[in-house]
């Protein structure tokens, strides 16, 4: 009777000892036809994505001195609104002897840019509206600037690192008033490199470039600026900039822009005009011209930016035409 009913429990015993082989059986079996069907297994975790780089420069400003030259590095869809009141010293150096001049002058000007891409974009620089009115030597007038359009590329934009670095090629046109020291020559094209590196709330830029006329008989001039601003909120970032010109190679001195001290001022100046004219001035070779400016941006929207720098020379004022000027800017991007 015992015997018997060891032999019971043994034979359940081994039922459920196959039942459960065949049950971890079949999972394997699951398993296995699973990993065939999904394809390698793998322990790895899927890294978090990319944080989006698409806005990486959106919070770029643009600089506000020597707006007709110094330009941000990033390609942007905008209009660039600027208005200039420049004041002029009370007297100018010139071979003939200091010259009375003082006065101002009011610039109203729009300019554009178009970005085909991230990298490359279509600009206009140099347009608008002169009311020139000096108290001395030259005669009160008004008159349309020049036009200047050209192209701009980053051949490096690292969104990653916040660092671009563009060229740009901008053709000048002589289609200004000869009244206002416009409108003379074969037009020019300007050269030029920009970097931008932003850190944080730092900004950091800078322009280095060239104009060349392509009428030999006026100056070729350099010129270089550097940006820095630190954004404080979005209603105050305060910068400072700084702008240096120099002549590579004086013009020949003749008879041009005949209404202002009758078509002389290129034989007797001393100096060019910088980033406002150019005089083909026989006298200017290595002339420098230097200014520093004090500002602030103010991001009135999203996508609207007011600028306000106020800029004076740190050389000789008498070896230029700048005592003082204001620069107030409206920056809209698309």
């Amino acid at each position: 009777m015992h015997s018997a009913s060891c032999h019971v429990l043994l034979t359940k015993l081994q039922t459920n000892h196959m039942k459960k082989k065949t049950i971890i059986t079949s999972a394997t079996a699951i398993t296995i036809a699973s990993s065939a069907l999904a394809g390698p297994m793998s322990v790895e975790l899927e890294p978090a994505a990319a944080a989006p780089t698409k806005n990486a420069f959106e919070n770029a400003r643009r600089p506000i001195s020597n707006p007709t030259l110094f330009d941000l590095a990033v390609p942007r869809t905008a209009l660039h609104a600027i208005y200039m009141h420049h004041k002029f010293p009370s007297k100018i150096n010139t071979t003939a002897g200091k010259l009375d001049m003082g006065g101002d002058l009011n610039l109203y000007a729009l300019g554009f840019e178009y970005a085909i891409n991230e990298r490359f974009s279509i600009i206009g620089l140099k347009d608008g509206y002169v009311d020139f009115n000096p108290d001395n030597t030259f005669t009160s007038e008004e008159g349309f600037a020049n036009i200047a359009a050209g192209v701009k590329y980053a051949f490096i934009y690292s969104p990653e690192s916040q660092y671009a670095m563009s060229g740009s090629a901008i053709l000048e046109l002589p289609l200004g008033d000869e009244e206002i020291f416009q409108g003379e020559g074969d037009g020019s094209i300007n050269l030029s490199l920009q970097n931008l590196k932003l850190v944080n709330q730092w900004q950091f830029s800078s322009s280095l470039g060239c104009q060349i006329p392509f009428d030999s008989s006026f100056s070729t001039n350099a010129w270089a600026s550097a940006h820095v601003s630190y954004e404080l909120n979005r209603w105050f970032i305060p910068l400072l900039e700084v702008n240096y010109f120099r002549v590579l190679d004086n013009g020949d001195g003749a008879s041009r822009y005949p209404d202002q001290a009758g078509g002389g001022v290129a034989a007797v100046a001393e100096f060019e005009g910088a980033d406002l004219l150019n005089w083909g001035a026989a006298n200017s070779d290595g002339a420098d011209y230097a200014t520093v400016a004090l500002g602030f941006r103010s991001r009135l929207t999203g996508q609207l930016d007011l600028g306000v720098a106020y800029e004076l020379p740190l050389t000789d004022e008498k070896n230029n035409i700048t005592e003082s000027r204001l620069t107030v800017d409206l920056f809209y991007t698309f």
